[in-house]
C-alpha cells in the first residue's frame, strides 16, 4: 500500500514537471536581470575602502579635515549692518595634496546679481495682495551679499581669489600636503536682511511699536567648505533650500553689540562678569542648581524698560567652543533670558530660552521645559549630549538650528492667548530644532547632498522626543490630548503622500534640491520609515541598539547614507536591503490585501483530483493507502461526498485514521484542527512589508500573526497561507492597528467592508 501511494505521490510531482517543461516548449521566454525585491544593494552602495568600512563603521584610514576660527564681529544696530574679521587656520588631514582651498560665501544667494531666484519658474497669480505685488515686481532688490575687502595671508599679503557666487576659491602659494596647515584672514561686511519680509534663515525682525530689532544671525561669516574622501570638495552651491557641508574646528569669537543688547551663541560666555549685572550672576548661579524651574535671569520688566532706550555704548561679548561645525548668535534689547539646568548622564547642562515679550506667557512657560526635555531624549537615544548648553531663541516664521543654539516660531496673540495649533506648533519646533545639536552638528551628515539624513532622522527621534515631552509634561497637553499630536511619524500620516501623483514625487535618495513636496520627502517618509522600521519591521530593542551604534560610530564625523545603512545591519542582525531599495531608492507605495479566502474539509474519500490522476495512471482507487483529501466547501467533491461532514465529524477519529503508527501518548500531545483556510494574500503596492494580519474567531478571541517579508520573495504579487486552526475564523484584518502605511485599506478585510476606505474618502475629499 505504502508503494503505490508513493508512486501516486510521484507520478502527480511528475505531472507538473512536464507540463512545466511543455509550456517552456512552447512559450520561450527572454531572460531578465535580477529584479527581486530583495536583491542585494551592492549595485547602488559604494564598495567599501580603507576610509569606510563594510560594516558602516569609518575605516582605519577615515580622515576628516579641521577649520579653525577667530573672529572680530561687529554689529551695526542702527543700520543692521554686520561687519567682520577672521582667521581661518585649515588642517589638512586628507593623504591628499591641496593646490587651493574652497570657502562658502552663503550671503551672495542674496546678492542682486544671484541666480537663486532665475530657476524657479512661476507665472503671475490672478489675485495679488497689494505689499505681495510690490515686493515681488515693483521694489528694487535690497543691496545684500558679502562685501570682501580683503583676503591675505597672516603677514598681510594679498592672496588670489576668484568668488563664484556662493564659493569662493583662494589659491595656495604652495601645496598643502598631508598635515600641513594654513592661515588666512578674511574682512568682510553685509547688510542684514529683514528675515521676516525678505525670508531666510537668519536676519533681524523689526518691531514698529518700539522700534527695536530682534537678531537671530547665522551663515553671516565666509566658512570652508568640506573635503571628504566621498565628494573631495563639497563645493555645491547654495541655491537657498540644501543647507550646509562643514567641518568640525575651535572657535574664538568677539561680538561687539549695544550696551543694552542680551546676547547668547554657540560656545562658552568666557566674560560673563563683564556683560551680565550683579542681579543676573545671582540669577544665573540659581539657575545651575534648578532642575525643575526655569529662572528668569532678564525678566519681561527688564526687557520692556530697555526696548524705551537705545544705548550709544558697546559691549563685547566673547566665546569659545571646541570642536564644533559653526557658529551662531542672537541679540536684542528686547530679550527676556531664562535658564534650567538638566542632568545629562555625570554632567549638567543649560536650557536656555531667549524671546522677546511678544513671545510670553507661551515661551516663559513651555520653551525652556522643550529644550531640558529634548536633551533627555535625544541623549537616551544617541549619546550624551556633550555640549555645556543648548538655546532656544523665539523668532518669527523660524525654524533654524546650529551648534548650541536655534530659533523657533510660535507666537501667541497680543492679548497673550494662543491656539492648540500655535502651541504644539512652537513644542514641536523647538523639540525639532533642539533635536538638530545630534543630527548634523556632531553627526555631521552632508546636508547640501543628502538632506533626509538630518531632516528625516532627525523627524524620527523629534516624534519620540514629543511623545516623552507629553508624558514628562502631561499639563502640556490640552484636556482632550492624551499623547503629544505628533503630525509626523506614525505611519498613516504619509499615506496621502506615498498615494499622490508619480510625476511630482522624488524618491528619498534624491538631492534635496531637486526634490518635489520638499516637507514630505525630506522629513515625513523618513522619519516614517525609521517609525516603521522601529515599531513593526525590526522591534524597538534591535533598532534602537543598531541606531546608537550609527550614533556614537559616527558622532563629529561625516557620515553617507551607506555608513547609516550599514551600520543598522550590521549592529542588528537584520538584512535590510530590500527596505532600504523600497523606501529610499524608489517610489513604491504599500498595498496588501486579503484576495480569496478559500474553507477546506478533511475526507477520507479520494476527490476529484486524485481520482482524475488514478484513472489516468491507471491505478484502483481501492489499492491507495489511507490518504488525507482536502474538499473546497461548495465544490462538487464537497456536495456529493461529503455531504456537509468532514473527517473529523465523523465516526472515525482522525487520528486513529492517520497516525496508526504513533502511540497513544504522542497522539494525546497534538493538536487537533478543525478548520482548515487556504488563504491568499495580494499585493498590488510596490513595497514588499510584513503582513500583519488579525484573525477574528467565532468565540470573540482573536490572534495577531506578521508574516516577515520576506514571503513576498519568490512571489512579488501574491503569496498564500495554508491555516488549520481549532477555532472557526469569521474576520480577518491586515494591518489592524495601520503599522505600514497601506494607501488602500478597502482590501485589507475578509469579508469585504461595505463602506468606502480611508484611501477612497481622502481621494474624494481632494476631488471635491
Amino acid at each position: 500500500m505504502r508503494k503505490i501511494t508513493c508512486s501516486l505521490l510521484c507520478l502527480i510531482l511528475m505531472s507538473f514537471v512536464g507540463f512545466t517543461q511543455e509550456q517552456e516548449l512552447k512559450e520561450p521566454q527572454k531572460g531578465h536581470t535580477n529584479t527581486n525585491k530583495f536583491k542585494q544593494l551592492y549595485d547602488e552602495f559604494a564598495t567599501p575602502n580603507m576610509y569606510r568600512s563594510a560594516s558602516g563603521a569609518p575605516g582605519h584610514a577615515y580622515y576628516q579635515q579641521q577649520a579653525d576660527y577667530k573672529m572680530d564681529i561687529v554689529l551695526d544696530d542702527k543700520n543692521s549692518k554686520l561687519s567682520g574679521y577672521e582667521t581661518i587656520t585649515y588642517t589638512n588631514n586628507s593623504p591628499d595634496q591641496l593646490k587651493y582651498l574652497w570657502v562658502q560665501l552663503e550671503q551672495n544667494k542674496r546678492a542682486k546679481d544671484s541666480k537663486s531666484p532665475l530657476i524657479e519658474s512661476g507665472s503671475f497669480d490672478p489675485v495679488f495682495r497689494p505689499e505681495g505685488f510690490t515686493n515681488s515686481y515693483l521694489k528694487e532688490p535690497q543691496e545684500r551679499g558679502f562685501n570682501i575687502l580683503e583676503v591675505s595671508d597672516t603677514g598681510g599679503n594679498p592672496l588670489q581669489h576668484m568668488i563664484n557666487r556662493t564659493m569662493m576659491r583662494i589659491e595656495l602659494p604652495q601645496p598643502l600636503n598631508h598635515g600641513d596647515t594654513f592661515s588666512f584672514s578674511i574682512k568682510w561686511w553685509y547688510n542684514i536682511n529683514d528675515h521676516v519680509v525678505e525670508d531666510g534663515r537668519s536676519g533681524y525682525e523689526y518691531f514698529p511699536k518700539d522700534g527695536n530689532k530682534a537678531y537671530v544671525i547665522a551663515q553671516f561669516f565666509p566658512r570652508m567648505a568640506v573635503y571628504s574622501d566621498v565628494e573631495g570638495w563639497q563645493n555645491s552651491q547654495f541655491w537657498g533650500r540644501d543647507e550646509f557641508a562643514l567641518p568640525f574646528g575651535d572657535y574664538e569669537v568677539n561680538i561687539t553689540v549695544p550696551a543694552d543688547h542680551i546676547l547668547d551663541g554657540t560656545g562658552v560666555l568666557t566674560n560673563r562678569k563683564e556683560v551680565y549685572t550683579k542681579v543676573m550672576m545671582q540669577r544665573y548661579e540659581q539657575a545651575k542648581k534648578s532642575f525643575d524651574t526655569p529662572i528668569i535671569i532678564v525678566d519681561e520688566t527688564e526687557a520692556r524698560l530697555k526696548e524705551q532706550g537705545f544705548s550709544e555704548a558697546t559691549k563685547t561679548w566673547k566665546f569659545k567652543a571646541e570642536n564644533v561645525r559653526d557658529f551662531g548668535f542672537a541679540t536684542s534689547r528686547k530679550f527676556i533670558l531664562d535658564m534650567m539646568a538638566v542632568k545629562i548622564g555625570d554632567k549638567d547642562v543649560m536650557a536656555v530660552s531667549l524671546y522677546p515679550k511678544e513671545g510670553n506667557p507661551l515661551w516663559e512657560e513651555w520653551s525652556t521645559k522643550a529644550v531640558a526635555s529634548t536633551l533627555e531624549t535625544y541623549s537616551r537615544m544617541t549619546f550624551n549630549y556633550p555640549y555645556h548648553k543648548a538655546i532656544s531663541v523665539h523668532a518669527k516664521q523660524q525654524g533654524m538650528e546650529y551648534p548650541m543654539i536655534c530659533w523657533n516660531y510660535g507666537r501667541p496673540k497680543a492679548d497673550g492667548t494662543y491656539s492648540d495649533r500655535v502651541k504644539y506648533g512652537m513644542m514641536g519646533v523647538i523639540i525639532h530644532e533642539v533635536g538638530h545639536n545630534f543630527f548634523p552638528m556632531i553627526v555631521n551628515s552632508d546636508e547640501r547632498q543628502w538632506t533626509w539624513m538630518d531632516e528625516g532622522l532627525n523627524t524620527f527621534l523629534q516624534y519620540v522626543a514629543e511623545q516623552d515631552f507629553g508624558e514628562k509634561y502631561p499639563a502640556a497637553l490640552s484636556p482632550d490630548d492624551k499623547h503629544f499630536p505628533s503630525d509626523r511619524g506614525p505611519a498613516k500620516m504619509i499615506v496621502p503622500y506615498m498615494s499622490g501623483n508619480q510625476d511630482y514625487i522624488a524618491p528619498i535618495m534624491t538631492k534635496g534640491l531637486n526634490t518635489y513636496q520638499f516637507g514630505n520627502n525630506a522629513y515625513g517618509k523618513p522619519a516614517t520609515a525609521l517609525n516603521i522600521l522601529r515599531e513593526t519591521v525590526m522591534g524597538k530593542e534591535l533598532f534602537d541598539y543598531a541606531f546608537k551604534e550609527y550614533a556614537n560610530r559616527w558622532k563629529f564625523k561625516h557620515p553617507t547614507p551607506e555608513d547609516f545603512f550599514r551600520t543598522m545591519e550590521d549592529a542588528s542582525a537584520f538584512d535590510l536591503d530590500w527596505y532600504w531599495r523600497g523606501w529610499f531608492y524608489t517610489t513604491d507605495w504599500v498595498d496588501i490585501g486579503v484576495k480569496e479566502v478559500k474553507k477546506y474539509y478533511v475526507s477520507s474519500k479520494p476527490n476529484r483530483y486524485v481520482k482524475d490522476i488514478a484513472e489516468e495512471r491507471g491505478l484502483k482507487l481501492k489499492d491507495l493507502a489511507p490518504l488525507v483529501y482536502m474538499v473546497e466547501e461548495g465544490s462538487e467533491d464537497y456536495k456529493t461526498s461529503m455531504k456537509g461532514k468532514s473527517l473529523l465529524e465523523s465516526s472515525v477519529p482522525v487520528k486513529e485514521y492517520l497516525m496508526d503508527n504513533f502511540t497513544a501518548e504522542e497522539r494525546a500531545n497534538m493538536k487537533s484542527p478543525k478548520f482548515f483556510y487556504n488563504i491568499t494574500f495580494e499585493k498590488p503596492g510596490g513595497l514588499v512589508m510584513p503582513i500583519i494580519v488579525k484573525y477574528v474567531y467565532a468565540d470573540g478571541t482573536s490572534k495577531t500573526e506578521t508574516y516577515p517579508a520576506q514571503i513576498w520573495r519568490f512571489n512579488d504579487n501574491e503569496v498564500s497561507k495554508a491555516i488549520a486552526s481549532e477555532k472557526e475564523i469569521v474576520s480577518i484584518v491586515i494591518d489592524p492597528n495601520e503599522e505600514t502605511a497601506d494607501i488602500d485599506t478597502s482590501n485589507n478585510s475578509w469579508p469585504r467592508k461595505e463602506e468606502p476606505s480611508e484611501f477612497e474618502q481622502f481621494k474624494k475629499k481632494v476631488k471635491g
